[in-house]
């Protein structure tokens, strides 16, 4: 049997990732919410330890000897004294528990939370977690979790060592789990004043939601501080109670032009290119390889002399053919203004995503791709 193995330099089939036809070319007014926070208002994290109990022989090995520890002060608590060297920890497994606390979160209230294995357990399915003190950076205890986990997957192992596991079950979730007993406290509107943040800081983007608020509110009230912060004065008919709310409801939902960076970003992994709208390309000529090598393996069997005692063996004889166009074509990217024609020139080269990622390369090499370059 003949076996062919193909080789292309230039292109390369795999076309995970397609360069898309059109693009559009102007950038979309967002709201403000859309892509800022209001400073003092982030998410509390929390973070406790705990044992899930009730698993099915799924749970920690004696080699996680903190789980045994915690076992034994457990039961110290409930005043029963147990022989470390008798303790089985197969139904127990120890765990960390962790949860984000919203700002706005009142006593009572409750908060998911994410209980992850710590030990050498197999699976947390059908464990419940016992009471766990959730703390803050500061070390205050905001909340305690307890209840059953929802994992969203099976591990199951037959006695004949098969194996069948769908999702991960090392993790799992308590929805609702945490019960809030101390709220977090925000300061918000001190000295009378607000501070938006921009998750993608940008000097642009910064003075265009200044010049947002002050549109919004008909007077000047939003100073750009940096790149990522604006500061917004609360005007006096806004200081009284519940107008603030007010206030920033009006902020959020205000609508802002975002600027942004002109960058060509590649995943060479997947053969994905994304073309940012403010990418510019010079006038520039490309021409790309197309060289292919073509290797044959036929088996050969070779026979031993008579009367030799040798054995018949396949000996593979492989031949190679290289072929290479004759003539080269050049072809001429024009001077590109918008990401619309410099996705036709591109697509007008006829190639695979691969040979553009090799292009883009090339174009920012020779200093012909105005923007900037991501290698992911």
């Amino acid at each position: 049997m003949k076996k062919h193995f193909l080789i292309r330099t230039g292109l390369f089939f795999f076309y995970a990732g397609i360069l898309m036809h059109s693009y559009v070319q102007v950038n979309a007014a967002v709201r403000i919410k859309d892509i800022a926070d209001i400073k003092d208002l982030q998410k509390t994290q929390l973070v406790g330890y705990s044992l899930v109990v009730g698993l099915d022989g799924t749970g920690d090995g004696r080699r996680s000897l903190f789980t045994q520890q915690s076992i034994r002060n457990m039961m110290q608590r409930f005043g029963i004294s147990i022989d470390s060297d008798r303790m089985n920890t197969k139904n127990v497994a120890a765990v960390m528990v962790t949860a984000d606390m919203s700002p706005f979160a009142k006593k009572g209230g409750r908060v998911d939370v994410v209980v992850s294995s710590m030990g050498d357990a197999s699976s947390l399915e059908g464990g419940t977690l016992l009471m766990t003190p959730l703390e803050g950076k500061d070390g205050i205890v905001y909340a305690y979790a307890q209840g059953n986990l929802s994992i969203g997957g099976t591990n199951i192992e037959t006695p004949g060592m098969e194996r069948f596991r769908k999702n991960y079950t090392l993790v799992g979730r308590v929805p609702n789990g945490a019960i809030v007993e101390q709220e977090p406290g925000i300061s918000l509107g001190q000295n009378n004043k607000l501070e938006l943040l921009l998750r993608e800081p940008d000097f642009t983007t910064a003075v265009n939601v200044a010049d947002a608020v002050d549109q919004t509110f008909g007077q000047t009230l939003a100073l750009p501080l940096d790149a990522s912060t604006i500061s917004v004065d609360i005007p006096t008919e806004y200081r009284q109670p519940g107008q603030l709310v007010r206030m920033i409801a009006q902020l959020e939902i205000a609508e802002v032009e975002p600027d942004q960076v002109a960058r060509v970003v590649i995943n060479e992994r997947t053969g994905t290119i994304v073309i940012g709208g403010n990418v510019r390309l010079s006038q520039a000529a490309v021409s790309q390889g197309n060289l292919t090598v073509k290797v044959s393996a036929v088996p050969v069997v070779s026979q031993p002399g008579p009367f030799s005692q040798g054995q018949t063996v396949v000996v593979p004889q492989t031949m190679t053919e290289i072929s290479e166009p004759e003539s080269a074509n050049i072809t001429v990217l024009p001077a590109a203004v918008s990401v619309t024609e410099l996705a036709n020139a591109l697509n007008d080269l006829k190639v695979s995503p691969r040979d553009i990622i090799s292009i883009f390369q090339a174009l920012k090499q020779a200093g012909s791709l105005q923007a900037e370059l991501v290698i992911m």
